[in-house]
């Protein structure tokens, strides 16, 4: 049996590229030197804030006329299919394949698939890409960028994380979906719960502050979403779940003394066996306190503003 084979594609910010670079080793193991990420791991790019576009690939080949031949065995019946030539490559500058060559490229393929092209609205989006010398052809997906429209929750404060930052953390926690139980025991207003259940993670809410638990849950309901967000401690968390994230109060904003955060730490390794943190202040010797070990990290930036992501066990 064929070893199924995916190409991802990816794009970020410079300050995020830390963040893009920990989401990628959460969900693939290791790191790519290039915007380009080649697995076996099927992801879905719209999970994603950095991925662009996935190709699922049928055919190899070391030449295009390798890969026309092979597409031939391509067919649709009365489907309707559209190709894609994906413009990340690793091709040099002096090498990069124009707008007017990709679009022959995309026809000449088109030419010998059974079924009839449709650039507007096709059933398959097939997809072309080189890399390393070879041609590679598959099922496309571009990502759909879903995240963006929960920024405009219907409630919001200046210091709650960014839907790209809070969806990363998300995907940080937790890579894999099946059976993993989370839990957001300081979810604010929700934001990591929004970007969490939209991917169809597991994952139920927690803040101390009633006001802000209503508004977590107004903005879950806003998407359709569901979960189960109570107003409490985490101290009061009886039950144990396979990841918690932990988004740190701020001492810039918030009067949570050192003990408090230590308190908050060691209740978070109690509930549970993974911990994503994320804060603004140095966290390395009260984790190590606390027991944990930190397994991976980074550092995001916003301005001058800086938040780091702690993967601890």
């Amino acid at each position: 049996m064929n070893i199924p084979l995916y190409i991802y594609t990816y794009g970020c910010r410079e300050e995020e590229a830390e963040l893009c670079r920990l989401e990628m080793r959460s969900f693939f193991g290791v790191d790519s030197p290039s915007n380009i990420m080649i697995s076996e791991a099927a992801i879905h790019p719209d999970r994603s804030p950095f991925m662009r576009e996935r190709l699922e690939v049928l055919y190899v080949g070391d030449t295009l006329n390798e890969i026309w031949e092979q597409v031939k065995q391509v067919q649709l019946d009365d489907a309707t299919f559209k190709v894609i030539f994906v413009k990340t490559n690793d091709l040099t500058p002096d090498h990069k394949i124009d707008f007017d060559t990709a679009r022959a490229i995309e026809r000449d393929i088109g030419e010998y698939i059974e079924g009839e092209a449709d650039v507007r609205n096709p059933d398959f989006v097939f997809g072309i890409i080189t890399l390393g010398g070879r041609w590679y052809f598959g099922h496309y997906i571009k990502s759909k960028a879903v995240w963006l429209k929960h920024s405009e929750k219907p409630r919001s404060y200046s210091i709650a994380l960014s839907t790209r930052v809070a969806r990363a953390a998300a995907n940080i926690a937790v890579p894999g979906l099946s059976g993993v139980k989370a839990i957001d025991p300081c979810c604010g207003i929700g934001t990591v719960l929004v970007e969490a259940l939209s991917m169809g993670i597991d994952i139920v809410g927690r803040d101390i502050n009633p006001f802000i638990t209503r508004g977590a849950r107004e903005n879950i309901k806003h998407f359709d979403l569901e979960t189960e967000v109570v107003c409490g401690d985490i101290a009061d968390v009886s039950g144990h779940y396979d990841v918690a994230i932990l988004d740190m109060p701020y001492n810039h904003f918030s009067r949570t003394t050192p003990e408090e955060q230590l308190s908050l730490i060691q209740h978070a390794r109690r509930i549970a066996s993974k911990v994503v943190i994320i804060a603004v202040d140095p966290m390395d010797d009260m984790l190590a306190s606390a027991g944990f070990t930190i397994q991976d990290r980074c550092t995001t930036r916003k301005g001058n503003f800086k938040r780091q992501i702690l993967v601890c066990s």
